[in-house]
């Protein structure tokens, strides 16, 4: 596999087959990940993997935190989205065409709001993978270093096309900040920017399909001199 072909391939995958990832193997992954692109060498990203009584311990909290509300916002100065209602209209309507293409392959109707809460609960069980991620930074890092941590989690996950393993970049993590900041014990400086769920994916999963329609060319490119 090439490097296109690994760009061209990678979703956000969202069933995963329960096939253990071996930590050898996620050592060497996160090993060469290293070499992801970062601005003066700071390489500002921390990284927690937990699997098995590890990982069941973190979906205990999310389940006694979040049951009543999965779907909330992100608390204190570091949300998911920006005020989606203040920007150009064209943000919004892709978050909204790749939700509304999800739920379609997986048959749950926009009126059944229940339904939709159920299946986004989801994410804090990681999909059903055998390895999550947790990315930490310090937060006196500036926009650049958290644009290298995004650099370096796309580095994992086309690491992980690679060896035939699928990947699901989860910023919902981030309603667990205060929560997952006393369990992993991190020093007054460090906070969780996201998750990633890890594994093999299933490909017997409908939301597996899913392959996300990109902005053309024309809306996000412009060459000039050429």
């Amino acid at each position: 596999m090439n490097v296109t072909e690994a760009v061209r391939q990678r979703i956000s995958t969202r069933g995963f087959l329960d096939t253990p990832i071996p930590r050898d193997q996620l050592a060497e992954l996160l090993e060469t990940a290293q070499r992801s692109p970062s601005g003066g060498n700071l390489q500002p990203w921390k990284v927690i993997a937990v699997t098995g009584a590890a990982k069941d311990e973190v979906i205990g909290i999310a389940h006694r935190v979040l049951a009543a509300d999965p779907m909330g916002v992100v608390p204190g100065d570091r949300p998911v989205y920006p005020d989606l209602n203040a920007i150009d209209p064209v943000y919004n309507e892709r978050r909204k065409r790749v939700g509304e293409m999800m739920y379609a392959k997986i048959g749950i109707p926009k009126e059944d709001r229940a339904g939709r809460i159920q299946w986004f609960a989801n994410n804090y069980r990681f999909f059903g993978a055998p390895v999550g991620l947790f990315l930490i930074i310090d937060r006196r890092m500036g926009h650049g270093q958290w644009a290298h941590m995004g650099m370096y989690m796309q580095t994992i996950a086309l690491l992980a096309e690679e060896r035939g393993w699928g990947t699901c970049m989860q910023e919902c993590w981030a309603r667990l900040r205060v929560e997952l900041h006393d369990h992993f014990n991190l020093d007054e400086h460090h906070m969780l920017y996201a998750g990633m769920a890890l594994g093999v994916p299933d490909p017997d999963e409908a939301v597996n399909d899913l392959y996300a329609d990109r902005a053309p060319q024309g809306e996000v490119v412009e060459f000039r001199g050429f």
